[in-house]
């Protein structure tokens, strides 16, 4: 513990530095407040709003549940324990066992998180260079397994400073991170050539028009939710690369006052990654969107949708707008 205490002055004020960081400090608790109370109400309603999605394949659901959950865990616990330390500086108290509390918790969800948009990527890959053999190969048992491998992973590396001294630890997690930003942006790479080779090789066969025609459709579904996903993670590497790169500075550098100030900026980003994830899902996912607003609705939190037919049935366009599609 001890070990972790002395690493953490690399990141954080020390007792003397503490006068310099109070604006630091206060804009960043007053700020993480309102992101913890708005990231734990976004996830609940989108774990509510995924279970409730009955148009999601069993696979995908499980996949961004477990991110979700991830991102949950950032809300409710991370950072009310990240402004609970900003307080005790304010107050000229530096705690140890918060800060070793603090370094796991945010390591555990975390890589969670992290891990979680790796899947996520992975998985839309496979759904398109599959195609119709996905569901034979990518089951629901299996994705249950990797997503139990990733909790078991996170909860491993968050207890790894235990016996794993800091200036290994630390580079070795930015290496990481920034192989699997690179790993991520290569799959999606991959997966916009699959989605050329795909639409030439359905132009091309034009036998079997009926086939072809609900082939096309059911691929056009899988693009739009692998194009959804890859939302995610461009909101990931904006709000992680900074953290990343601060990081990196420090091991390379060594610290100083400014780039101290600059890594606690720079987590605020992070901890912002898990209230953007479930509006993504809500603007790219439409079938979650209207599950939210549908709940909010029931709330009376959200404004009721006013048709000029109100008392008769929803004619077949009215129908087609609310459809439920990825």
């Amino acid at each position: 513990m001890n070990t972790i205490c002395e690493d953490s002055l690399q990141y954080f004020p020390s007792n003397r530095e503490i006068k310099d960081f109070r604006s630091t400090n206060i804009a960043n608790c007053v700020f993480n407040n309102f992101l913890s109370f708005s990231a734990t109400l976004l996830n609940i309603a989108t774990i509510h709003a995924i279970r409730k999605t009955s148009s999601l394949p069993a696979t995908l659901k499980t996949l961004l549940l477990s991110l979700a959950v991830s991102d949950l865990g950032v809300g409710l616990l991370v950072q009310p324990l990240y402004t609970s330390l900003l307080v005790h500086w304010l107050q000229h108290n530096s705690s140890c066992s918060l800060n070793v509390t603090l370094h796991n918790i945010l390591c555990l969800f975390s890589v969670a998180s992290f891990s979680g948009v790796v899947a996520v990527s992975v998985d839309r890959f496979l759904a398109i260079h599959l195609h119709l053999r996905y569901q034979e190969h990518v089951t629901h048992k299996r994705v249950v397994t990797l997503v139990f491998s990733i909790w078991l992973l996170s909860l491993f590396i968050s207890f790894t400073p235990l016996w794993i001294p800091p200036f290994i630890f630390n580079p070795l997690i930015v290496i990481l991170a920034v192989a699997g930003l690179v790993f991520i942006a290569m799959v999606y790479s991959r997966i916009y050539l699959a989605v050329r080779r795909h639409n030439r090789q359905i132009h091309t066969l034009q036998v079997q028009h009926g086939t072809r025609r609900g082939e096309k459709a059911h691929f056009a579904i899988l693009v739009k939710s692998a194009f959804g996903t890859f939302y995610v993670y461009l909101v990931l590497l904006v709000c992680y690369l900074p953290h990343l790169v601060v990081m990196a500075a420090i091991e390379i550098q060594g610290t100083s006052t400014a780039l101290k100030k600059a890594f606690l900026l720079s987590m605020t980003p992070v901890f912002l990654n898990s209230i953007l994830n479930p509006v993504i899902y809500c603007w790219k996912m439409r079938h979650i969107r209207h599950v939210i607003t549908g709940t909010l609705r029931n709330m009376n939190i959200w404004p009721r949708r006013r048709s000029l037919h109100q008392g008769h049935p929803p004619t077949t366009l009215e129908k087609i707008n609310t459809e439920d599609s990825l």
